[in-house]
């Protein structure tokens, strides 16, 4: 039976309804899937570098050479030169200048009175920018000189991509790092116990001020102990991390990174399930011919876990015992060459 014009016209205007509607469902399942591929790599920080501490050997990198903002993992820096040259148990004024400062705060008000002990774990484990103001108008006088400290003392630590404007990590042009040299600036703050003591703390109990860390790598990961977070909207989510696991310290640094704690964990429990640390004493001899020698201090280096290595003495010189440089110390694994250095000749009697 023929449809009446009206029924067919209904009947074509709801098909068309139906199909506009499907339409519209198979484009928004479309967008789904093509979404969630891009969703699924920002997990990954878009630049990220790891190290182990002691050997110094590169354990991970993605575009750890690109310049990018920093955020309050700036800190690192600011801390260790107050830690390095500063009396920790002085008790200053608040500046002004310290006072009403933009971001993070610990609320420093005006004529308060409050030790550079109190102001370095309120910087660290606070995030505090009043605290990074205040630190450095009391060590150089002004930001700007603290700046050029900042930038001097990066560049006796090598840093050749790196360029402080100010102590605390706000946006500005002219401040940047990359993630191998925050990888190498976090490194050498980690050697100084103090800096260590302060960012591997869970809370702190002044004299002035308590804080608690809100960095919470320390409460997720085994064997964390430190060290910076950091977010501003121009560098997004920024974490400096560490964990020591058997005398093995892995620092792992990532920038722009949306999902921070789990990127880094993921990063460092892959360093440590892929290496092991293994150490050489200097009462450990090798034999260079006829000639008894061993290393002239402890050594440390990285070796892969459930791999085969071969240790090889080659002679430098046809010497006798006596401390003379008689032959080098090479360790392969898998024909590649992990480890070297000088041994010395020892008198065994």
């Amino acid at each position: 039976m023929l449809l009446s014009k009206r029924r067919a016209s209904s009947y074509t205007i709801s098909l068309k309804i139906k199909c506009a509607v499907a339409a519209l469902v198979c484009a928004s399942a479309v967008c789904i899937f093509a979404i969630a591929p891009v969703c699924g790599a920002r997990a990954d920080g878009a630049a990220e570098y790891a190290m182990e501490l002691n050997t110094g050997k590169v354990l991970h990198a993605k575009n750890s050479e690109s310049r990018m903002p920093m955020a309050s993992t700036t800190k690192i820096m600011t801390a260790l030169i107050i830690i390095e040259e500063c009396d920790f148990g002085e008790v200053i004024t608040v500046p002004d200048e310290a006072v009403g400062v933009e971001g993070s705060s610990i609320y420093l008000k005006h004529g308060e009175k409050i030790s550079i002990c109190d102001l370095v774990f309120g910087l660290m484990l606070r995030s505090g920018n009043d605290s990074a103001v205040a630190l450095a108008v009391h060590h150089s006088g002004s930001i700007a000189a603290f700046a050029d400290r900042m930038n001097e003392r990066a560049e006796e630590m090598g840093l050749k991509n790196t360029h402080f404007a100010n102590p605390s990590g706000l946006p500005d042009k002219e401040h940047y790092t990359t993630a191998s040299d925050l990888c190498v600036l976090a490194c050498n703050a980690m050697k100084n116990v103090t800096f260590r003591r302060i960012v591997s703390a869970r809370a702190h109990e002044g004299k002035f001020r308590s804080f608690i860390n809100k960095n919470k790598i320390l409460s997720k990961l085994d064997g964390a102990n430190g060290i910076k977070t950091g977010y501003t909207q121009e560098a997004g989510r920024c974490l400096v991390s560490s964990a020591e696991r058997d005398g093995m310290d892995v620092v792992c640094v990532v920038l722009n990174c949306p999902d921070m704690y789990e990127r880094s964990m993921r990063i460092i429990d892959g360093a440590f399930a892929e290496y092991e640390l293994k150490t050489i004493g200097r009462d450990k001899i090798f034999m260079c011919g006829a000639t008894p020698c061993a290393l002239d201090d402890e050594r440390t280096f990285l070796l892969p876990r459930n791999k085969e290595f071969l240790v090889i003495v080659i002679p430098k010189t046809n010497c006798k015992t006596g401390n003379e440089c008689c032959a080098e110390l090479q360790i392969y694994c898998e024909n590649n060459l992990i480890f070297s250095a000088n041994l010395y000749s020892i008198d065994t009697e």
